[in-house]
């Protein structure tokens, strides 16, 4: 039988030490660049998307389900804007 332990493996000098605090499981930022829609209601809801990077996966759930809720209120109230007036009707009254 061998008694010989096995040799641990050197580390590359041009590599850093991994991180001791390093957690993988832990909340990390995407990074994802969002980009200004010139809309202040559709801007601050996407906005609140970086509120998920600081989350664990499991909160991630009710700031989406947020975010979708001011998207949909912000489509429905360009909707409930009045549009320019209707064009003068090129005919007259039906006899």
């Amino acid at each position: 039988m061998d008694d010989a332990v096995p040799e641990t493996p050197a580390v590359a000098e041009d590599e850093p030490a991994p991180d001791p605090g390093y957690d993988p499981a832990s909340p990390a930022p995407l990074n994802v660049p969002r980009t200004p829609t010139g809309d202040a209601d559709v801007d601050a809801a996407l906005d609140r998307l970086g509120d998920a990077d600081h989350l664990a996966t499991d909160g991630h759930v009710e700031v989406y389900e947020d975010v979708h809720r001011g998207l949909r209120d912000a489509l429905t109230a360009l909707d409930a804007r009045p549009g320019p007036p209707a064009p003068p009707s090129q005919h007259g009254p039906r006899s």
